[in-house]
């Protein structure tokens, strides 16, 4: 998901359980949109928001390639063969096309391939007998949704894909450097290698799992603890809102059902709706840390052989969407995933369930793992103040839902203009926007 350029699924990608990596964005990593990829990976979403049904790719380095004897040597290969023989250089004879994997492909998302050594050769030193290929797609290229743009315009947009492509790489090594996310083997302008991480990802249902929210609330409290050396002010939520309602203002379809369902949507007065909500959430206390943005199912990987750890056994991928933002909603975009499977196999591609949204105990769940990890002497509050701090957080993160379901609302409604990735975007965007007037509801906001 990035740019509205996001594959289905959402920030969705997620990757195939074989090759649990990094999906590429997704809310990439949902089927086509992020996740509708609906899952929003790799700037692009998987349907579903993020979320695009793409898995990243993972890889690796021999005696330790540097970056610089990656970046400016490539041009967008057809086959990955190519780029692996910066990886294995003098290996390349050894390596063909048989021991390189597609692992899968979406309209504007990442394509991704595993790549390993020949099972005949022995790997040199510390050097991993299988890497993940990720070649860029169109989503980094924040391309506008509306055709006829300016030369000055396109150039802007250019621009800031490879702008987000640097900030996407910077961010992706030091989080693998802190030993969060993938190990990074190298980076060239069209791509980058990465470890190959046997896993896979979660399912929509064990994210209401006791032990795995807990771990979940860990690793997200770990996340927003870290110092980037990124824009520190909260500008990412808005104004990443406000680009996307502009493009959404201006998108027309020629097919007769999609402009009904994009009328209804307009029915809404989404100019006066976003500013009611960005009133609400300024008046709305919650601290500002480094954010996942789209900690989804798909975007969270169980790693092979610790499925009956007690902790420890979860990674955080995709960091297409992250950025310094509201605490609050990366919470309560977390606890609104638990609503949406993007694994359904029939149009829209995508199932939502509104009873699905955790419950109070649930919620409180969560926040207490997460407080215990984030905040320095929770554990020594009296059982009253911890129970305050919950109370004022739960009130926070569910305020914060509200964007969620706005941000990916309208993420899909360029989606549907935008991706060649099969999924229902109208639909979604349609069922995002119910979700955020029934929280409305119940907020009584």
């Amino acid at each position: 998901r990035c740019c509205g350029a996001a594959a289905p699924g959402r920030r969705h990608q997620s990757p195939s359980p074989a090759l649990q990596p990094a999906a590429p964005g997704a809310r990439c990593g949902k089927p086509g949109v992020r996740r509708p990829v609906p899952q929003r990976y790799g700037g692009t979403a998987t349907p579903g928001r993020g979320r695009v049904r793409v898995p990243p790719p993972r890889t690796a380095p021999v005696p330790p390639v540097k970056a610089a004897e990656l970046v400016g040597a490539l041009t967008l290969p057809a086959k990955p063969s190519r780029a692996v023989s910066f990886f294995w250089p003098f290996r390349n004879s050894q390596v063909t096309e048989e021991h390189y994997h597609s692992l899968r492909r979406g309209g504007l998302s990442n394509m991704l391939f595993q790549c390993s050594l020949p099972d005949a050769t022995e790997t040199v030193a510390d050097e991993p007998r299988k890497v993940l290929l990720r070649l860029y797609g169109a989503i980094l290229q924040m391309r506008s949704c509306n055709k006829g743009g300016s030369v000055q315009s396109q150039k802007e947009n250019d621009l800031q894909g490879a702008e987000a492509m640097v900030l996407e790489s910077v961010m992706f090594a030091i989080l693998a450097e802190r030993a969060l996310g993938p190990k990074l083997y190298g980076i060239f302008p069209q791509g980058r290698l990465e470890e190959f991480i046997p896993s896979r990802k979660l399912s929509t249902e064990e994210l209401s799992l006791p032990d795995i929210s807990a771990e979940i609330a860990e690793k997200m409290a770990r996340f927003h603890g870290m110092k980037m050396p990124f824009n520190k002010e909260p500008k990412w939520l808005f104004g990443t809102m406000e680009k996307y309602l502009n493009q959404v203002l201006r998108i027309k379809f020629s097919k007769e059902s999609r402009t009904r369902k994009l009328n209804k949507l307009l029915s809404y007065n989404l100019p006066q709706e976003m500013k009611n909500l960005r009133a609400m959430l300024e008046a709305t206390s919650s601290p500002v840390v480094f954010c996942h943005n789209d900690c989804q199912e798909g975007n969270v990987l169980l790693l092979e052989g610790r499925e009956d750890s007690e902790k420890q056994k979860l990674m955080l991928i995709d960091f297409e969407y992250s950025s310094y933002n509201y605490r609050g909603f990366d919470i309560g975009n977390h606890f609104c995933e638990w609503m949406y499977d993007y694994t359904y196999e029939k149009y829209p591609f995508f199932k939502a369930s509104f009873l699905k949204y955790p419950s109070k105990k649930q919620q409180l769940h969560f926040i207490s793992s997460y407080l215990s990890a984030f905040q320095d002497g929770f554990q020594n509050l009296s059982n009253e103040e911890k129970s305050k701090l919950e109370e004022e957080v739960l009130i926070e993160v569910n305020r914060f839902a509200l964007a969620s379901h706005f941000f990916w609302g309208l993420w899909s409604i360029i989606q549907a203009k935008i991706s060649s990735i099969e999924f229902g975007y109208l639909e979604y965007a349609l069922s995002r926007f119910d979700a955020y007037f029934d929280q409305k509801r119940k907020l009584k906001v």
